[in-house]
């Protein structure tokens, strides 16, 4: 029989539990904000500053990424009390260029950063290639930043502002980026407050002002910016009440449309790109852009410069949130129809090339087939002009 245990002498030592372990939180969601305006001039820096400034003085942690002032006095005198992140200088062909230091901020590590220029296209050999993606990076990496843009750089109003202000903006930002935001912030002035403005020299230098009252700041031309950027604004604000609203349970959630785009290799197909994410981005929907490969007057090999413009069509489409399709088949009208009907497409996006009578005779209309078979879909047509040569930036 077993001892019994002594009770006056201690129990054996048992092994030591561990100690409880800080549950581990998720990385603090980054806030983006972006301040919209209809043109250069309307005071989006200059409001970003003043607000960064308050966000100052109540204790938080914010340093300027970049910020260009363009000589305007009011603008720099916000900056003075501000940290600045030192520019990065970069060498390239025999020039010496200055751009945001990403590297420098992330290892700040602030709580929030100012970027301004936001449509900006780095220096060749950058990590990124645009300065939205710069601040994607941050984004993810938990900084909150804010930034500042005007419409005419919103990739699908590219047509639309080219059509009113008679000249191309090259360099632009996804609708993808503005519905990213957290907060937009469109910054207006009244029309004639804006040409006055320019007037006085606080937009641009004396020797431009003529030409831009004439030319980009006509008032018809800022008064369509304008109604560009509040609508912007207002369906960014939309979208994203919708979808709380949806996430509560306060709606019920309606059948999803979805929008198909069809890719060609010709000149001019960029607008029908900007066209179908302009309509899916208003329904908040998916869309897809769909190229036909084996299609007669569907094979760009033996043209390189038709190779070029489809992958960069491609590009185009997945940047702004299209999931790109390559389908095989000699007949387009057919497998445009057959994936509509797959993926049960609402809305189908043509171009419209001029074509002569005979040749709809001999090849058919691919919309008319399309039309003909698919009558609960709506179908958007857009004319392929080729774009204008020598536009200005």
């Amino acid at each position: 029989m077993p001892d019994s245990p002594n009770p006056l002498q201690p129990p054996p030592p048992t092994t030591p539990l561990p100690e409880p372990q800080p549950l581990a939180l998720p990385p603090r969601a980054a806030r983006l904000r972006v301040y919209i305006g209809a043109a250069p001039g309307v005071g989006k820096t200059y409001t970003m500053l003043e607000h960064a400034h308050q966000l100052k003085a109540s204790g938080t942690d914010i340093v300027i990424g970049f910020i260009e002032a363009h000589g305007r006095r009011d603008t720099l005198a916000l900056i003075h009390d501000l940290e600045i992140i030192p520019l990065r200088q970069i060498h390239y062909r025999s020039v010496t260029l200055e751009e945001m230091d990403l590297d420098a901020i992330l290892a700040r590590r602030p709580h929030t950063v100012l970027i301004d220029e936001l449509p900006h296209t780095n220096v060749p050999g950058s990590r990124n290639r645009k300065r939205y993606e710069d601040v994607l990076e941050l984004l993810d990496a938990g900084i909150n930043v804010q930034t500042a843009v005007n419409v005419q750089h919103v990739e699908t109003l590219n047509d639309a502002v080219a059509r009113s202000a008679r000249t191309t903006i090259r360099e632009t930002i996804p609708d993808s980026f503005l519905r990213r935001a957290d907060e937009l912030v469109n910054v207006d002035v009244s029309i004639d407050e804006l040409r006055t403005r320019l007037r006085e020299g606080k937009i641009y230098k004396a020797d431009r002002v003529d030409q831009a009252l004439a030319n980009f700041f006509r008032k018809g031309n800022l008064t369509m910016l304008r109604e560009l950027a509040l609508r912007t604004t207002a369906e960014q604000v939309s979208v994203a009440a919708s979808e709380y609203r949806r996430a509560q349970g306060l709606e019920q959630a309606p059948v999803p449309e979805k929008v198909m785009v069809c890719l060609s290799h010709r000149p001019g197909t960029e607008r029908l790109v900007r066209t179908g994410a302009r309509i899916a981005g208003r329904l908040a929907t998916n869309w897809y852009a769909v190229y036909v490969e084996g299609a007669r007057g569907h094979k760009p090999d033996s043209d390189p410069a038709g190779v070029l413009r489809l992958e960069e069509y491609r590009r185009l489409a997945k940047s702004l949130g299209a999931q790109v399709i390559t389908l095989e088949d000699k007949h387009v009208g057919d497998a445009l129809i057959a994936f509509a009907k797959r993926e049960s497409i609402s809305h189908v996006v043509f171009g419209q090339a001029a074509r002569s009578r005979l040749d709809l005779l001999l090849r058919g209309s691919v919309i008319n087939d399309f039309l003909n078979e698919m009558r609960d879909t709506t179908v958007q047509v857009v004319p392929m002009n080729k774009p204008r040569r020598n536009a200005e930036r």
